[in-house]
């Protein structure tokens, strides 16, 4: 594997991606995503908590923040032998980077990294850089539960006072074209726990049993043809999925006694969690079942509203690609929500998603330096 000549950003992708952090493990990446912040002015706060790694970097004191926030962590890779090449020894083939995070994010965040040094280096004068008030935050903790990560960073900077008011997170956004999709928000989500009681018996006496299945499939139903809402100009109607069903012993003369479901809505902000509960277990009682359901909500919907931030980044697009950017709050989650509850205007940009998570994951190698001018112009935009 070799390019030349070899761009910063590429080199820097490359030595991410070569460490196999699979999440909660960070396998070196934040030391040297430090080593190179420190080098161009960064303060770097090492904010541990529990089995998890965290940065909190930053240069400059006056002025609005902005911070930059990512994730070293990745999902494992699957059946290695299905890959093309080693996930954790990236490849160049046919002009795109594969490797395990090479979009999803090392490559954003190799992009940070250098659209700072840039930066920095271009402001001679340092009429930028003295205004320029420029964050880092950095998880290994956003592809797992997501409990140690971000929203811990986020809760301590709130404790000590520290607001970010501007946050470019590096998700991989765009759908076709580097550039083509800036997400401004995302959808709640919203997971249950269900477990519908019957009555275990022999399957030739059902008058001595109760069959959970029979008695869950009415209201299940009903469930799934609910119109919960419109949504709105910036969110599609909310959905509702059941996403596991099971009952039964495996053998086939015995009624179960329980059926347990899991489900899940993808919310819009026209309706809340608490909405969301009540009806579903208003449906329940409507058909008189026995049931205990555990609530567990993953994340609030928050949306970023027209502004500074996505001015400068729909502006930064159009200068280097010459796109007009959609922007969407299509997807899942991300730890955007936990940094916008707290007032501050959240964006993501990264590269194309096509094949995030996936066997043979990669990012169009001249994407990689594309996004980085798209970040160094969006600091300028910002800092001007």
């Amino acid at each position: 594997m070799s390019i030349t000549p070899m761009s910063p950003t590429l080199e820097l992708a490359i030595d991410l991606i070569n460490r196999p952090s699979v999440t909660p493990i960070d396998a070196g990446c934040q030391a040297l995503i430090c080593s190179r912040l420190e080098k161009i002015g960064f303060k770097i706060e090492h904010l541990p908590f529990e089995d998890v790694k965290n940065i909190w970097a930053r240069r400059g004191s006056d002025g609005p923040v902005f911070a930059f926030a990512g994730h070293t962590d990745v999902v494992p890779t699957g059946p290695v032998e299905k890959w093309q090449s080693d996930p954790f020894k990236s490849d160049i083939r046919d002009g795109y980077l594969y490797g395990r995070g090479a979009a999803d994010m090392k490559g954003s965040i190799a992009a940070m990294v250098t659209a700072c040094e840039r930066f920095f280096e271009a402001d001679s004068d340092s009429s930028l850089s003295s205004k320029a008030n420029i964050a880092f935050i950095i998880t290994s903790d956003e592809e797992g539960p997501s409990i140690n990560g971000t929203v811990k960073v986020i809760e301590h900077l709130q404790n000590r006072g520290e607001k970010i008011d501007w946050c470019l997170i590096g998700e991989p956004s765009c759908v076709e074209k580097l550039g083509d999709t800036v997400k401004n928000g995302r959808r709640g989500s919203l997971n249950g726990k269900l477990e519908i009681k019957g009555i275990q018996g022999h399957i030739a006496y059902p008058h001595l049993s109760k069959n959970p299945i029979h008695e869950a499939l009415a209201a299940l139903d009903e469930l799934t043809k609910i119109q919960w809402d419109n949504g709105n100009e910036f969110f599609p109607p909310t959905s509702f999925q059941i996403s596991n069903i099971n009952a039964g012993t495996g053998a086939t003369n015995v009624i179960p006694g329980s059926l347990d479901a899991l489900l899940n809505f993808r919310y819009s902000t026209e309706v809340t969690a608490e909405q969301l509960q009540q009806l579903v277990e208003s449906v329940f009682k409507s058909h008189e079942l026995d049931y205990d359901i555990e609530w567990a909500l993953s994340g609030k919907p928050f949306l970023t509203s027209k502004g500074k931030l996505i001015e400068a980044t729909s502006s930064a697009i159009k200068d280097i690609t010459g796109l007009d950017t959609i922007i969407s709050t299509s997807g899942g989650t991300s730890d955007g929500r936990f940094i916008a509850p707290t007032g501050t205007q959240v964006v993501e940009l990264g590269p194309v998603n096509q094949t995030i998570h996936k066997i043979d994951e990669c990012v169009k190698v001249d994407d990689l330096d594309t996004l980085s001018k798209i970040y160094q112009s969006i600091l300028e935009k910002l800092f001007a």
